[in-house]
């Protein structure tokens, strides 16, 4: 393979050439953050949630070496069936398509890739963060250091509660990352409704994020990302003992299996499954769902922005 440009799907490119709102989608969830088959079922059910709200989706992904803004339902199905799918972040997109891999493509790529083809929201479950012992392992996720130079809202539901939540959110600062509860001024905490960390800001409605974005587009002085945290209802949270005693138990696995890395989040999200009898995996899609819904109604309130003149393209 010798041309390496970022292919645009019909529809994706269709949109953004006629200035209507789409909102980017990651493709790690459908291969390595939910089980089979479940997974094909909710990476569809997660585009129809953008469509519902009126925006379109664009999962990005790599299939064969090439990387792709909006996969097809066929480059959908391959990533979420077939064995050896690569997790891809930033760094290791040239390398997966000079060897014309299949990958699946982390926040962080995700991320980039969207704002390199024009995208400005991007709806995901849960942002990486910065690992539990990592003043010793230095381990901290991609995720933090690409928002803050890509200029991209990202709707999440906190960073996941399997993560240093506090020092996350002190790098995000550091990083000069945005970052604003959607109706709460509490920092969630992916499956918990409340991290136990209070925000600076509050934004109560779409058009308001928008504004957000408007005014950092406007003042030209920003240019990362905006973390826009949209909590899950407290009676739609996992229960907090059941969460707070399978985390312990994961982490004693971690320690246990010496597992590290990249190996990390996929190990405690499988562990969660299992310890919780699938109530963890139940509580993650309904996270994405309802992120994908408020991802696309911020992206159709900044596109009316944009056609009315308030908002750069």
């Amino acid at each position: 393979m010798t041309n390496f440009h970022i292919s645009l799907g019909s529809e994706v490119a269709d949109a953004l050439r006629d200035g209507r709102p789409v909102v980017a989608l990651e493709s790690t969830i459908v291969s390595h953050g939910l089980p089979r088959p479940d997974n094909l079922r909710v990476a569809r059910e997660i585009e129809q949630a953008v469509r519902d709200a009126g925006a379109v989706p664009a999962t990005i992904g790599m299939v064969a070496g090439e990387l792709r803004v909006g996969l097809d339902d066929a480059q959908l199905t391959r990533l979420a069936t077939v064995d050896g799918v690569s997790k891809l972040s930033v760094r290791d997109l040239a390398p997966a398509a000079a060897t014309g891999a299949d990958g699946a493509t982390t926040v962080a790529a995700t991320s980039a890739v969207a704002a390199a083809a024009g995208i400005g929201v991007f709806a995901t479950g849960g942002l990486g963060g910065v690992h539990r012992e990592a003043a010793q392992t230095f381990d901290e996720s991609a995720d933090l250091v690409t928002l803050a130079r890509t200029p991209i809202a990202v709707v999440c539901a906190g960073v996941k509660s399997i993560l240093d939540v506090g020092a996350t959110l002190e790098r995000l600062e550091t990083l000069g990352v945005g970052v604003v509860g959607y109706r709460t001024r509490r920092f969630p905490g992916f499956y918990l409704t409340d991290a136990g960390f209070d925000l600076d800001w509050s934004v109560d409605s779409p058009e308001q994020v928008a504004d957000v974005l408007a005014a950092r587009a406007a003042h030209g002085v920003h240019h990362g990302g905006l973390v826009v945290a949209n909590p899950l209802p407290a009676d739609e949270q996992l229960d907090p003992a059941l969460h707070d005693r399978t985390l312990a138990e994961g982490l004693a696995a971690l320690a246990r299996e010496g597992i590290t890395g990249k190996a990390v989040t996929p190990f405690l999200l499988s562990h969660f499954h299992s310890a919780t009898e699938g109530a963890s995996l139940a509580v993650n899609v309904r996270i994405i769902l309802r992120n994908a819904d408020l991802a696309a109604r911020i992206a159709v309130a900044a596109a009316a922005r944009r056609t009315a003149g308030t908002l750069p393209a």
